[in-house]
């Protein structure tokens, strides 16, 4: 679990999901999701401490799931196809959740949360797999 490639992976895993996360719902589509918001929660500012600690949190946790679901086949590809599967069950399977129980947002916008989140974390997957590859052991061949 605290292996090299873990440990590395969750570090670059956080910075992309820490920076992009911040450009995508904190700036490209800010203005979107506040025209769709039926209740406005958001804090301003934000706990940055709190959401970094989040971040790393939920990186590592990826990031060892990761390492099991690969079963040492790392690419881009592969990366990209888990971080998929997360995205559809945070943005899909519990964006439809909340939807059913709150009143956040609307369809419309909770629909554009699903494709966004599958996407972000399609790019997080593939981040960790590509410093998974690059910290695997080298194999000799004699």
């Amino acid at each position: 679990m605290f292996t090299k490639q873990n440990l590395l992976a969750t570090l670059a895993g956080f910075a992309v999901m820490f920076v992009l996360g911040y450009v995508i719902w904190g700036f490209a589509a800010a203005d979107f999701f506040e025209s769709h918001s039926l209740n406005e929660i958001m804090k301003d500012p934000p706990e940055m401490l709190l959401l970094a600690i989040s971040n790393i949190i939920a990186v590592f946790a990826l990031s060892t799931i990761y390492g099991k679901w690969a079963r040492g086949i790392h690419n881009t590809g592969q990366g990209f196809k888990f971080g998929i599967w997360i995205g559809i069950f945070t943005g899909l399977g519990l964006g439809l959740l909340s939807q059913s129980t709150t009143e956040l947002m609307d369809m419309t916008g909770q629909i554009v949360e699903a494709i966004l989140e599958i996407v972000f974390y399609g790019i997080i997957g593939a981040v960790i797999a590509l410093v998974y590859k690059a910290t695997a052991p080298k194999t000799t061949t004699t």
